[in-house]
């Protein structure tokens, strides 16, 4: 590895996980550190229409792109082929096309801010699913299960690379855990209330943030039917 590589490479690290808690040395080229670069873009040029909880990035992107869980398409093969697809109504089906749409999301992601776009992923989609559903005019068998910003970030906008759990809190060998796991989220909820205070945001650290989301079921904004909106667009789910 040449020094601009190792320069790169340590920059990029400090920045994703803190400059005291950089994983140790590995290989590096510029596609992981485009990969450790990522951040989230809120806010874009152009006007477009407003789709899911008036979130303001979402109206200001220049390109919206819903990403779905789609065996409709399976569906109408088996039509076509005279046969029934009997594993259609599992919920292993509709989890492979649910991580399908992700693995496909992500890819246009790198492939976008290879090319110098800003994203953000927009999981409000979820929250009136049928109705996303009737506005996109989808079949049966297909759900929009997040959406996805796509636009050149506004002039003067740089927004700060979000801090991840140190890998010794999440990545494991052999068997699973670390018995430091609470010290390390304390850690690092001490550097996302220091980010959060940077960026402006309202709930300072990482512990309060799962908390937030996870301790109400208000907090799903109607995801707790989430069920029943996917068995009205074909998804049985047995």
């Amino acid at each position: 590895m040449d020094v601009n590589h190792s320069s790169a490479k340590a920059a990029a690290l400090a920045l994703r996980y803190g400059a005291d808690a950089a994983p140790a040395a590995g290989p590096w080229n510029e596609h992981l550190d485009l990969m450790l670069s990522h951040r989230s873009v809120r806010q874009h040029q152009v006007e477009v229409a407003r789709l899911s909880n008036n979130q303001k990035h979402i109206e200001q992107c220049p390109l919206f792109m819903a990403w779905l869980a789609d065996v409709s398409r399976n569906e109408r093969l088996a039509q076509q082929e005279g046969v029934t697809l009997e594993t259609v109504p599992y919920l292993e089906t509709y989890l492979v096309a649910a991580i399908d749409a992700a693995l496909a999301a992500q890819n246009a992601v790198l492939a976008a801010e290879s090319l110098g776009l800003s994203t953000v992923y927009i999981g409000a989609m979820r929250n009136n699913a049928t109705e996303i559903h009737k506005l996109l005019g989808l079949p049966q068998g297909a759900m929009g299960v997040f959406g996805l910003c796509v636009g050149y970030a506004a002039e003067g906008v740089a927004n700060e690379v979000k801090p991840r759990l140190p890998q010794d809190a999440i990545l494991y060998h052999n068997t699973y855990g670390n018995p430091a796991e609470q010290s390390l989220r304390v850690a690092y909820d001490a550097k996302m209330a220091e980010f959060s205070q940077r960026n402006e945001m309202s709930q300072d650290t990482w512990t309060r943030r799962v908390i937030g989301r996870m301790g109400k079921i208000p907090a799903m904004s109607g995801r707790d039917k989430l069920v029943s909106m996917l068995n009205s667009m074909g998804f049985p789910l047995k």
